[in-house]
């Protein structure tokens, strides 16, 4: 059956494998959106302060659990937590992190890469060796946040550089170590991870599936299609396109779904991160259908991630159907609102 002619689609309920939800008012603002959709998510770490132990993880889960409390409507939903690495990670904080059963991966932030990432870590292979040897004894993921820095370097070629001197030589180290490389956006991530040996995956945004870095300029500066890592050519869209849609069960979905209050995103130097969580799977069942490959979304948005993490997967299901969707112009955010990607637009589709 051509994919045009399905009206609905139900599928083992998802899991977003990449999300902020940040703190306080905002996460409350947020949390919801996520929780209709998915029934699990790897949280990011990058609050200010960041969540660099095991005690502030757990903290963080509660406050979670308890934004989720003033919902009375929503499906189960399991917050997954991790740990922002700094050069200063202890192998001690790793194990006590891996031992809770709360703490799922630890995040690298290469310093100054994006939003709150000014406690990155400056010298990943120099001073971060015990925690890595740790992850890889316990079998915890690191999520790598993958661009290089370097001023030098062109924004749009940071992931290509990151492979060659980050990745590369973090993979030969340590051969056992799990690695996602995230919100990957380039044809050369997409072809390290295909390609690579050994325990590798990597997640994927809706942005850069469906829009290349035209869209970021079309009738002006559009700072809600701004996130980094920068959405690239076209000829990357397409690769990126192809990987979650090949059934290799290296791909999986995760948003990057980046809360921002309207007000500075539409700034002088607005903020880096596309809103997402509220129509994530209206955009991913978009893309998969423009690809012809509808057949191909459950295993990358339901499947793939949780074979990876080693967890089970969901025993409940989620129904996309065929109808018309407008994403909204804006959404409450505590005393202010937040642009949701592609707003104004309309979709063929709609969750349930």
């Amino acid at each position: 059956m051509s994919d045009q002619n399905i009206t609905e689609l139900t599928i083992t309920r998802p899991d977003d494998w990449h999300l902020h939800l940040r703190d306080g008012v905002a996460l409350q603002a947020v949390v919801g959106h996520t929780a209709r959709q998915f029934a699990r998510a790897i949280i990011m770490p990058n609050l200010r302060p960041p969540v660099t132990t095991t005690e502030q993880a757990l903290a963080y889960r509660q406050r979670i659990e308890d934004a989720l409390r003033q919902h009375d409507d929503l499906p189960l939903f399991t917050p997954l937590m991790t740990l922002y690495l700094t050069d200063n990670t202890s192998a001690d904080e790793i194990v006590r992190a891996h031992e809770s059963g709360q703490v799922y991966a630890v995040k690298l932030y290469p310093a100054g890469a994006t939003t709150n990432s000014d406690a990155g870590v400056t010298d990943l292979l120099g001073k971060c060796g015990p925690a890595l040897q740790a992850l890889e004894r316990c079998g915890m993921p690191l999520l790598v946040h993958g661009e290089v820095t370097d001023p030098e370097i062109d924004v749009f070629d940071r992931e290509a550089v990151f492979i060659d001197r980050v990745m590369r030589p973090l993979r030969q180290a340590y051969p056992g170590l799990k690695v996602v490389f995230e919100h990957i956006t380039t044809k050369d991530g997409a072809e390290y991870v295909r390609d690579a040996e050994g325990p590798i995956a990597a997640t994927i945004t809706p942005q850069h599936l469906l829009y290349n870095r035209n869209a970021i300029f079309q009738g002006g500066v559009r700072p809600h299609w701004y996130c980094l890592p920068i959405l690239k050519r076209e000829i990357h869209r397409q690769a990126l396109l192809d990987a979650a849609t090949s059934g290799n069960s290296r791909f999986f979905l995760g948003t990057d779904s980046a809360p921002h209050a309207r007000g500075l995103k539409e700034h002088a130097c607005g903020c880096a991160g596309c809103y997402s969580a509220l129509h994530a799977m209206e955009l991913y069942a978009t893309a998969f259908e423009r690809a012809g490959r509808l057949d191909r979304l459950e295993g990358f948005a339901s499947f793939h991630g949780a074979a990876f993490y080693g967890l089970p997967r969901n025993t409940d299901t989620l129904t996309l159907r065929r109808e018309s969707y407008t994403i909204p112009a804006d959404v409450p955010f505590g005393d202010t609102s937040l642009v949701p990607l592609a707003a104004g637009e309309s979709l063929d589709w709609r969750a349930e």
